[in-house]
C-alpha cells in the first residue's frame, strides 16, 4: 500500500451497523455495508471502536420498537462519550416517526428510512456504486453458507392489524433476472441455502408481470450450480397457489418447508382482520399442502388477544393447533399500531392476551416435543451451521428448520475437519421441545 492509499484508509470513519428486526432488514443492512467494503470503509462489530454508528430500527409491534428505541439510546450514550462519533438511524421505525424521533432524541446526527441507501452513503460523502444494481457488492454479515434474498418489498394487503404498507409502501416486485443474477453471486461465494423473503413471496410478480411468477423464479433459481436448498418464506393463504405446492413437492432443491402465517382461524377474526379468504379454505390449503407433501413441514404464525377475539374464537383457536400439529408455530401478542384499522377497536385485556399467548405455547411445545420423539431412530440430511472443535460439537439444521427461528440439531464428537457449510447424513439419538440430538454417520 502506498502512502497516498495509505491516508486515505486512515481517513475514511470506521462504521458499525447494529441491525434490529426481521431478516429483511438484514438484507438491507447487507446492501448497505456492501457499499461500505467496496468503498474501502472500514467496518467494526464494535460500536465503541466507531466513528459512525448506524442503527437500523424495526417498527413492526410495540416489543420491537421499544428494543430500536433502546438500541438508539444505548448508541447515544456512546456518542456522548466519544465526542465527534456520527449516529444514524434508519429503517422502519424511523421511516414511521421521523418527526417524533428528531424531536425526542435530537443527539441523533441524522434519520433515513428504508432502503434509504442513496441518502446515507451522499450524507457520509460516499460516491454511488459503480455497478448498476446494489445488491452486486452485497456484504455477507453472518454465515456464508445460506442468505436471505428479498423478492420484493412492501406489501398490497391490507391487515387490520399491520403497519408494515405504512413503513414498507406497495408492494414492488424485484425484476426476475436481477434475483437469479444475484443468486449466482451468493452462489460462487459459497452459499448452499437461499431463504426467499418479502411480505408475500407468493404475489411475486402480479404487480410487475401481471401473473404470479414465484414458480417460474424458482425454476431459475433451482438451476444454478451449488445452490443445494431453496427455502420459501412468508406465503399467503389467499395468493399461494397449487402449482407452488406442486413445485416444492416435485422439486429435488426445493425443501418441503412451507412457512404460512395464518394470524387466526376462525371466520369472524379472519374478517375482523382484514385477511381475506376463510377457515374452509385455509383448511383445504393445509390438507393439500399434506397430501401432496407428506413430509413437509408447516410453520404459521398467530396473533392472540386482536380487537373482537372472543373466549369462543380462542377456543376454537386452540382446538385448530391441536387438531394439526403444526411443525413449527409461533405466537404474538396482539401490539396496537397508530394509524392501522384496529387501533381504535377495543381489544381483550393485556393479561388475557398473554394467558392466551401461554396456553397456545404450552400446547406447541408439546406437540414439538411430540413430534421430534417420534424422529429418534431416523436419519437426516443436516447441514452445519456452527462448528465448536474445542468441545467436537456441531450445530445444524434439517431440510426442516430455518436458521435461529426453527429447531437444530445437535451433534456431538464430530470429525475434526466439520465446517460450517458442511453437509452431513445423521442418525437421531434423542430429542428435546426444540432441538434433535444425534450422531453422524457420513460426512458429504
Amino acid at each position: 500500500m502506498n502512502q497516498s492509499t495509505k491516508k486515505e484508509a486512515q481517513q475514511k470513519p470506521r462504521i458499525h451497523v447494529t441491525t434490529l428486526g426481521c431478516s429483511k432488514n438484514l438484507y438491507d443492512s447487507e446492501i448497505l455495508m456492501g457499499q461500505f467494503k467496496a468503498n474501502a470503509v472500514p467496518l467494526t462489530p464494535h460500536p465503541e471502536e466507531a466513528d459512525v454508528i448506524i442503527v437500523n430500527t424495526c417498527g413492526f409491534i410495540t416489543p420491537a420498537k421499544q428494543e430500536s428505541i433502546q438500541a438508539i439510546l444505548e448508541a447515544s450514550e456512546i456518542k456522548k462519550r466519544r465526542p465527534g462519533t456520527k449516529l444514524l438511524v434508519c429503517g422502519c421505525l424511523s421511516k414511521r416517526y421521523y418527526a417524533d424521533l428528531k424531536h425526542e432524541i435530537p443527539e441523533v446526527d441524522e434519520y433515513f428510512g428504508t432502503e434509504d441507501f442513496q441518502n446515507i452513503l451522499a450524507y457520509l460523502n460516499l460516491p454511488l456504486p459503480s455497478p448498476k444494481y446494489l445488491y452486486e457488492q452485497r456484504y455477507l454479515s453472518q454465515q456464508r453458507h445460506f442468505a436471505y434474498l428479498k423478492i420484493a418489498e412492501g406489501c398490497n394487503h391490507k391487515c387490520a392489524f399491520c403497519a408494515i404498507p405504512l413503513m414498507r409502501g406497495q408492494y414492488r416486485s424485484r425484476r426476475l433476472e436481477e434475483i437469479v443474477d444475484e443468486a449466482r453471486i451468493l452462489a460462487d461465494q459459497g452459499v448452499k441455502e437461499l431463504i426467499l423473503i418479502a411480505q408475500d413471496t407468493t404475489f411475486y410478480g402480479l404487480d410487475l408481470y401481471k401473473s404470479q411468477r414465484l414458480v417460474d423464479l424458482l425454476e431459475k433459481l433451482e438451476a444454478i450450480p451449488n445452490i443445494e436448498w431453496i427455502r420459501v418464506h412468508y406465503a399467503y393463504p389467499t395468493t399461494l397457489q397449487n402449482q407452488l405446492i406442486e413445485q416444492i413437492a416435485s422439486s429435488e432443491k426445493v425443501v418441503n418447508y412451507v412457512d404460512l402465517p395464518l394470524q387466526h382461524i376462525t371466520d369472524r377474526m379472519l374478517k375482523i382482520m382484514k385477511r381475506g379468504g376463510s377457515s374452509r379454505r385455509i383448511r383445504q390449503i393445509l390438507e393439500r399442502i399434506r397430501v401432496r407433501i407428506p413430509d413437509v413441514a408447516i410453520r404459521t404464525a398467530f396473533i392472540v388477544g386482536h380487537p373482537g377475539e372472543t373466549e369462543a374464537d380462542f377456543q376454537e383457536l386452540k382446538r385448530f393447533v391441536e387438531e394439526f400439529e403444526f411443525d413449527r408455530l409461533g405466537v404474538f401478542v396482539y401490539s396496537p399500531e397508530e394509524n392501522t384499522r384496529a387501533y381504535e377497536l377495543p381489544h381483550p385485556e393485556p393479561e388475557i392476551a398473554e394467558e392466551r399467548y401461554n396456553e397456545l405455547m404450552t400446547l406447541q411445545r408439546d406437540i414439538s416435543l411430540r413430534k421430534n420423539l417420534a424422529k429418534i431412530g431416523k436419519s437426516y440430511r443436516v447441514l452445519i451451521d456452527e462448528v465448536n472443535q474445542e468441545q467436537h460439537s456441531a450445530y445444524g439444521r434439517t431440510y426442516a428448520d430455518s436458521p435461529e427461528i426453527d429447531n437444530e440439531v445437535v451433534l456431538e464428537n464430530i470429525p475434526v475437519e466439520l465446517s460450517p457449510g458442511q453437509f452431513v447424513q445423521a442418525r437421531v439419538v434423542d430429542a428435546g421441545e426444540y432441538e434433535l440430538f444425534a450422531q453422524i454417520l457420513e460426512a458429504q
